[in-house]
């Protein structure tokens, strides 16, 4: 072990982070730009909003699947391995979607490029755990969150920008360069961190965990189509993924070498870190589809102006993750967290009352307030979840919040479009004559009221659970020294 301890010293962390949180921006920026298209590609592709949503689900829907294991690959493959890996699968889905014809191409295109997310995710938030001390991580957390969520700020504005001016395919097109770059940077730079311990593939564990977390983020998902919660296809799709993540629990509690060591579930502020991040994850993402829509179909702004009235409150959150980094390693995570849930709180307390009448100045006030608590709460308890963590778990630990992550925002977009589309329903039931289009942005402003107090309500819980919250003491300052 003491060879690793030498190597820790001749790291050049700077230029591995770097490649890392470039290649982290643009996944990032491709996840939320399309959110703003989804109008516009209804109309090219001659889908249906339901249809369109596959675009996000089959990227959440992939990442659901592969993070889990994400854990082992960091135990079977090396840092450079990894990064090469993440950005050809990056760079060939991103060039798939650019040049796509149609909407069965373009969702091929997604899959192939939430592999390249699934594999860098894990891999930046481990290469930070590894690299930096307990008690300076705050700040490197607020770096990335830097980084994370000014990418989903300005990916919906140069969105709306490149669909006016260009066409929906010049969303995939100008990441495509950066990607490439980052890509020959890091194969100049990327050295391995992490020692390769090769343990043992247990393929049982892999079909449960992608049958389960599949299972429940496809069940999820389909919610939002015609049918909704009635459908069979949904039922039956929770049912399998509950089922076999409940083995999947079992085998992994029952097994020498775990894929995913969930003995992380025996450190309490983990598990309350966790409860924190799903619900965050499921309010940002559900607000992040909801309130673009209603901008377009329900304010009738253009995708650009859409775009335009939610990047100050993208920017604000960017640029104050890094500030709530330093406030957390001075103060701890419970001043930063409760108050950031009480301001998200009574933001979406307010957007319930949404409408076509509602001020330009209203709707980018409020979503910056939504952005401002946000960042008060991902990353402290985040950061301070983890490191209750002895270094031994770090993989798993991050493996199993990446993967909630992403099982809490399908969960989020799904009941959120549901929510909205049974508040729509419910208004088009009450008046005379539902067929009269004089009711359809009405009834789609109910819809959407309705999905944000849900979202309030979600909050609220997620403000209780921060009493919980206390600051972990980190026992193995040396890091490096220590490996």
């Amino acid at each position: 072990m003491q060879s690793t301890a030498i190597n820790m010293e001749k790291i050049r962390k700077m230029p591995i982070l770097i490649a890392l949180l470039l290649s982290g921006f643009i996944g990032m920026f491709s996840e939320t730009a399309l959110n703003v298209a989804l109008s516009v590609l209804m109309d090219a592709l001659n889908i249906t909003p339901t249809t369109a949503q596959w675009l996000t689900t089959a990227y959440l829907l992939t990442l659901g699947i592969l993070v889990p294991i994400s854990g082992l690959l960091l135990q079977r493959f090396t840092t450079r391995q990894l990064f090469i890996a993440s950005l050809s699968f990056s760079i060939i889905g991103t060039a798939l979607a650019a040049a796509s014809p149609s909407f069965e191409f373009l969702l091929i295109a997604r899959v192939v490029q939430a592999m390249g997310t699934a594999l860098l995710l894990p891999l930046l938030f481990n290469t930070i755990l590894v690299l930096i001390p307990a008690e300076k991580r705050g700040a490197a957390m607020g770096m990335i969150g830097l980084v994370i969520m000014v990418a989903p700020a300005t990916g919906p504005t140069i969105a709306g920008l490149l669909i006016e001016n260009l066409s929906w395919h010049w969303i995939f097109w100008l990441p495509l360069p950066f990607l490439v770059i980052a890509l020959i940077f890091g194969m100049v730079y990327m050295q391995n961190i992490t020692e390769v311990t090769k343990p043992a593939i247990d393929w049982f564990s892999i079909l449960l965990s992608t049958v389960g977390f599949g299972g429940v983020v496809f069940g999820f998902s389909s919610a939002g189509e015609a049918q909704g919660w009635s459908n069979p296809k949904v039922l039956i799709a929770i049912a399998i993924g509950v089922v076999s993540l409940v083995l999947f629990v079992w085998r992994q509690l029952t097994m020498k070498q775990p894929l995913m060591d969930l003995r992380a579930f025996k450190y309490p502020m983990f598990v309350v870190g966790l409860l924190m991040i799903f619900i965050c994850m499921m309010v940002i993402l559900a607000a992040m589809l909801i309130l673009p829509l209603y901008l377009q179909n329900g304010q009738n702004y253009s995708a650009f102006k859409a775009g335009l009235m939610l990047l100050p409150g993208g920017l604000i959150n960017g640029l104050m993750s890094p500030l709530m980094g330093r406030l957390f390693d001075k103060f701890g995570p419970k001043w930063l967290v409760i108050p950031g849930l009480a301001i998200v709180a009574v933001s979406l307390w307010f957007f319930a009352d949404i409408n076509p009448a509602s001020s330009v100045v209203f709707t980018i006030v409020l979503h910056s307030s939504l952005m401002i608590g946000v960042s008060m709460v991902f990353m402290p308890a985040q950061t301070n979840g983890i490191n209750q963590l002895p270094l031994e778990l770090y993989p798993h630990g991050t493996a199993i919040m990446n993967t909630l992550q992403q099982v809490a925002g399908a969960v989020g977009t799904a009941l959120a479009i549901s929510i909205m589309t049974a508040g729509s329903k419910s208004y088009l039931e009450s008046v005379e004559n539902p067929q009269d289009p004089v009711h359809l942005i009405p009834a789609f402003t109910q819809g959407v009221q309705h999905a944000f107090i849900f979202a309030t309500a979600l909050t609220i819980v997620g403000l209780v659970i921060a009493f919980f919250l206390k600051r972990v003491n980190v026992r193995h300052p040396q890091e490096g020294a220590m490996h």
